[in-house]
Order: structure tokens, then C-alpha cells, then sequence
């Protein structure tokens, strides 16, 4: 079952997250990221256990005070690295998402159509392009975000989170 942790903080926001995604490894999961925000959008997958994740992110030492992560039970697409969440737009959107969305097949080829390009079999990269598209013309994650899920059909929950400063 997948899970998603938020976290915001005065200080470095990593420790919070990786807590966070250990207390649901009882769920049952095949991979796992977190993305931080630092000015830029820092992004670190693994499939297999949150130590991973752990492991490659100490590596990367990264740093900064918003972030989401997420573990990931495989719907659409295989376990793999690149299906693993959070899933992220031109360098500006991060997006981790639960459940499923109904019309991703629609939406993809929609968005392939605008120019995005996918790097995942996933549907939840279709959020993240998606909010981006919005993003473009609204300059306002919120509305962006709620245009985009009006534009979704399915059940689902997702965490958003974006380069853009006024927007956290």
C-alpha cells in the first residue's frame, strides 16, 4: 500500500521525511523517494527499503526545510526506478500521489501533444505535468494544482510541492 510524509520545518527537513517513510514501511511497499526542496527541486528513488533511500541521499547530503517522500506499491508501470515516486515537471513541480487515476491514458497523449516528455509508466507522472501545464499561465501552484485535479478522473490523494518560493 503506498504512503506519502510531508514535511516542513525551521531546519532540515531529511530526517523528518526518512522517519516518516519508515513508520509506514508495515504497509508494504516495492520502492521509495523523496524529493527537497533547496532552491531546486533534489530528487532521490530507490526500489527496495527506505535505507536506501536513506543511503543515497546522505551521499547526496541533501539539504532543505519542505519536502515530500512516498512509498510506492507498483499499479502502473513495473518496479522500477524511474516509476518511483515523487515524479517531477521541467524541474519545478514535485508531485507524490496515492490511488489511481482513471483517464492517465487520456491526459498523457494530451500532454505528449503539448510537449512533455515522460520519463515513467506511471500515472501519477501525468499529475505532475499536468499542474506544470497550469502552472505556466496561472504563476500559482494552488490554482494550478486545482485546475489540474478538475482536469483528473479517479480516486486519489496527492502532495505538491514547487520551486517557485511564493508558492510554499
Amino acid at each position: 500500500m503506498c504512503g506519502i510524509v510531508g514535511g516542513i520545518s525551521n531546519q532540515n527537513v531529511f530526517s523528518i521525511l526518512i522517519e516518516g517513510l519508515e513508520r509506514l514501511e508495515y504497509r508494504g511497499y516495492d520502492s521509495a523517494g523523496i524529493a527537497i526542496l533547496n532552491g531546486e527541486i533534489q530528487r532521490v528513488r530507490s526500489t527496495g527499503r527506505v535505507a536506501s533511500i536513506k543511503t543515497k541521499a546522505n551521499k547526496l547530503k541533501l539539504v532543505g526545510s519542505l519536502g515530500i517522500g512516498h512509498t510506492r506499491w507498483a499499479t502502473h508501470g513495473g518496479v522500477t526506478e524511474d516509476n518511483a515516486h515523487p515524479h517531477i515537471s521541467n524541474n519545478q513541480i514535485a508531485v507524490v500521489h496515492n490511488g489511481i487515476i482513471e483517464n492517465h491514458e487520456e491526459q498523457c497523449s494530451r500532454l505528449k501533444k503539448l510537449g512533455y516528455q515522460f520519463e515513467s509508466e506511471t500515472d501519477t507522472e501525468v499529475i505532475a505535468h499536468l499542474i506544470h501545464y497550469f502552472y505556466k499561465t496561472e504563476h500559482d501552484l494552488l490554482k494550478a494544482t486545482h485546475l489540474a485535479t478538475q482536469e483528473l478522473t479517479g480516486a486519489y490523494a496527492i502532495a505538491v510541492i514547487s520551486t517557485n518560493d511564493r508558492d510554499q
